[in-house]
């Protein structure tokens, strides 16, 4: 059966929005972007970055290159505006959303590739860009970004007054997460011990199947409430409005004042991944009407509206996301197959003697084939 959607958004709250669908600039009496016009291009560009990577992306899985991708169309307003406020020393606990992000963050697309193509063992270094591997099982990065926030208060990278030292975590994830017991089971433990994380919730208003209003009765932001920290709803669509309401969240986790729910309040454009059919189960309406709600196209109506970009500035973008994206696709097909014994050092830091014999016999193992042929 077709499901209408409708959002649960809170009558009583009004949610942080400071650039309209339409690309109008509003004020909100709690949060301002100081950002510049140039700061805001860069937003775009981006935002349209994330775009055709993903696009890329997909196409490679329809083509047989990949063997799962999950889009984040339409959801390219949270993930840049929330990326573009950590600073370098903060660390990102993912999702299997979060391409814009790792955009942001300086993560190269072929990386995110070798995942889905199944060729990385797992991930990346995370300590690379910080910003972890993907989180494939639902809700276990909350823990993740949880335990690890400790260790930064731990380590005293907290309410120390420098800039540059003073450390947040940001754990993403989505609407259907939050009925997991590890991203509740995080709250307690994140509020207990005034852990430096923000909690930022993609509502994106599908739990896979499953709507919004089906999972909860409430807005999700207001969860926050009973855990004893501060939640915030605010147009996830609204790159500005984003990036205002996370950086005070990132500041408030830094200066040592606990953790913050973010819900970002989306939509999921595409498919939950490939291998969902999303027409199955939601109306062409609902997808239609947050069409007119498009993160790009509102920032695009505001710059072209100010002078900052023309068409030839558009052109000149979209060749550089198409060079980016050939890159990419190139980049994809000469992954090279992993060497299966080097799984064996990367379980823990530091390889024991047991896992060391392990590798040992495997590698004869598969020397033997070898021998053979």
């Amino acid at each position: 059966m077709l499901e209408k959607g409708p959002s649960v958004a809170d009558p009583a709250h009004e949610m942080v929005q400071l650039l309209t669908p339409e690309g109008e600039r509003v004020e909100h009496p709690d949060f301002t972007f100081d950002g510049s016009d140039e700061d805001v291009a860069g937003y775009l560009r981006d935002m349209v970055m994330t775009r055709r990577l993903d696009n890329e992306a997909t196409a490679l899985q329809r083509q047989g290159e990949l063997g799962l991708w999950a889009p984040c169309l339409g959801q390219e307003a949270a993930q840049v505006g929330s990326g573009r406020a950590t600073r370098a020393q903060d660390v990102v606990f993912p999702s299997y959303r979060e391409h814009g992000v790792a955009w942001t963050r300086g993560v190269k697309p072929v990386t995110l590739l070798g995942l889905f193509r199944g060729v990385s063992l797992g991930g990346w270094d995370p300590h690379a860009n910080y910003f972890a591997p993907y989180a494939i099982v639902i809700g276990t990065q909350a823990l993740h970004g949880t335990g690890y926030a400790m260790g930064v208060l731990n380590d005293g990278a907290v309410g120390t007054g420098d800039p540059d030292r003073d450390t947040a975590v940001v754990t993403y994830f989505g609407d259907g997460a939050t009925s997991q017991g590890d991203v509740n089971e995080a709250f307690v433990f994140a509020n207990s011990y005034t852990a430096p994380v923000v909690f930022f919730c993609q509502n994106n208003q599908w739990a896979i199947s499953e709507p919004i209003t089906r999972q909860s009765k409430i807005p999700l932001y207001r969860r926050a409430d009973g855990f004893g920290f501060p939640g915030i709803q605010v147009d996830g669509n609204d790159v500005l409005a984003v990036h205002a309401v996370t950086t005070w969240a990132l500041n408030r986790a830094r200066n040592g004042e606990g953790p913050a729910l973010i819900e970002a309040f989306t939509y999921r454009m595409g498919a939950h991944t490939t291998s969902d059919d999303p027409t199955k189960y939601r109306l062409a309406e609902e997808l239609e009407t947050w069409k007119l709600k498009d993160p790009i196209e509102r920032v695009k109506a505001y710059l072209a509206r100010r002078g900052v970009i023309d068409q030839a500035w558009l052109d000149d973008l979209q060749a550089e996301a198409d060079d980016m994206a050939a890159e990419m696709r190139a980049g994809c097909l000469a992954l090279p197959d992993p060497d299966m014994g080097d799984l064996f050092d990367l379980v823990y830091a530091e390889q024991t003697e047991h896992l060391r014999e392990q590798q040992a016999e495997y590698r004869a193992y598969a020397a033997s084939f070898e021998e053979e042929n």
